[in-house]
């Protein structure tokens, strides 16, 4: 059946659309997407007018209906901030370099541990990672098809989430970046902020079944015991050239 014949069966929205979908997201302890949120409706309802028609409600109310990712869910109006600050649970800062490796991981997703270095410019310690795996704002995305199968990371929904972002397209650009301080001016020729296409990189894998996404150790050969320095090296310097 084309899309076209699917959209003629839907009916328009009604009153009762509106309030079922009101009492799912209010009872969901998680953000929920359009397939979930279908599954708990009539079967010819028509989810995204639904969601346009709950979002338009919610407008100007003390909270809106946000989209993040493909998931919705309802959060406190932006200019009501000021009224919850003291119900607020005061999150962990992270340290700087915590700060860079997130930034970083945004906006060059997918993105390898070793690629992360390498634009720091210093090495990064395996607790920063954790931190921010932890934070559940970094996921592990998959393997690098290189030579040792690096995993790669990504930002996850939740990062989306805690900065109030619909999309990767919606994080700042470099004029955006510029005028709230957080860029130099003087910055060298040619600089620019990359454009996050998270979901176009042909050289990753996903995890495999079974994969937790752990580095893999080297491979490491047993040598004869009864060999000394001399011929180990030796076997060493043939094993590398082969």
């Amino acid at each position: 059946m084309s899309d076209e014949a699917k959209e003629s069966e839907l009916r328009p929205v009604e009153a009762e659309d509106i309030r079922a979908v009101e009492a799912i997201l209010f009872a969901a302890e998680e953000p929920l997407d359009a397939p979930n949120i279908a599954d708990k409706l009539a079967p010819d309802a028509d989810v995204q007018a639904i969601m346009e028609a709950v979002a338009e409600k919610y407008h100007d109310a003390g909270f809106n209906l946000q989209k993040t990712g493909n998931k919705w869910v309802f959060r406190s109006a932006p200019d009501l901030a000021h009224a919850l600050q003291k119900h607020v649970v005061q999150q962990r800062r992270l340290s700087r370099a915590a700060l860079e490796t997130l930034a970083i991981i945004a906006y060059h997703q997918p993105v390898t541990r070793a690629e992360v270095e390498d634009i720091r410019g210093v090495s990064l310690s395996k607790g920063t990672l954790d931190v921010l795996l932890e934070s559940e704002w970094v996921k592990i995305r998959g393997r690098r098809r290189v030579p040792g199968r690096p995993v790669t990371y990504g930002t996850s929904d939740n990062f989306l989430l805690h900065f109030g972002l619909e999309s990767l397209t919606d994080l700042p650009g470099l004029e955006e970046l510029k005028a709230a301080g957080l860029l130099d001016d003087r910055l060298p020729p040619g600089f620019e902020v990359p454009a996050p296409d998270p979901d176009n990189d042909p050289e990753e894998d996903p995890l495999a079944a079974g994969d937790d996404g752990s580095e893999l150790e080297p491979l490491e050969m047993d040598l004869p015991e009864n060999l000394s320095d001399g011929q180990s090296d030796d076997v060493a310097e043939d094993n590398a050239s082969a």
